[in-house]
């Protein structure tokens, strides 16, 4: 078995994290906002191998350089945005948005004097229904619509390998038009099919 990604405890992610906090405030403190963690740390569902990902907003007209790599048992990413970058983010619609706007509404605070986060978390929600109506009618013919034709010409031409792999892309694709129609985001990618079932509009025959 290979021995990386390391296993760490929840005790060893929030001392690195605090660690890069010291770090960033020591160097750029006045040309900070705020700096929160995002993903299953955020949501206290981690495990010993889930990785550190940290939002550091940082005043509009400062732009810091974004990393994303290991640091000894550590997989880290900084994700950096000015201010309004961060928030034109935080409204965007797009056909991930049901698994992308969790990272704006579960955020675990580690710096954030003006309670910034605290803002940020309802911003998703108060994206236009025509957004969102407009987004799915795009998406629909792009990615479903092209996924059915190629699991029905591969059912033809009785190429049966493919059909595992179309009938995953398919319902990851369902998934994400579910979770817009009902403007509800999912708490994490590997239980978004999980997560589709119970919510209230979804397609005939879709369970």
């Amino acid at each position: 078995m290979l021995s990386y990604p390391a296993s760490t405890s929840r005790d060893e992610k929030l001392e690195i994290i605090n660690l890069i906090k010291n770090k960033l405030l020591s160097i750029y403190k006045t040309d900070i906002i705020a700096i929160g963690v995002y993903g299953s740390l955020a949501l206290g569902n981690d495990g010993p191998f889930s990785d550190i990902e940290m939002h550091v907003v940082t005043k509009d007209g400062i732009k810091l350089k974004s990393y994303e790599f290991i640091y000894k048992k550590f997989k880290i990413e900084i994700n950096t945005k000015q201010k309004n970058e961060f928030l034109n983010e935080a409204m965007m619609v797009d056909d991930s948005w049901a698994i992308r706007v969790g990272m704006f509404i579960n955020i675990l605070s580690i710096y954030d004097p003006n309670n910034f986060f605290n803002d940020v978390r309802k911003l998703p929600f108060h994206v236009p229904d025509a957004a969102i109506k407009e987004t799915m009618r795009e998406f629909m013919i792009w990615e479903p619509y092209e996924t059915m034709a190629k699991i029905r010409n591969n059912y033809n031409c009785k190429n049966f390998n493919y059909l595992p792999l179309g009938a995953k892309d398919l319902i990851w694709q369902t998934s994400k038009l579910i979770g817009l129609a009902n403007k509800q985001y999912y708490s994490t990618r590997a239980r978004t099919f999980e997560e589709s079932l119970k919510m209230n509009s979804k397609p005939s025959g879709y369970e």
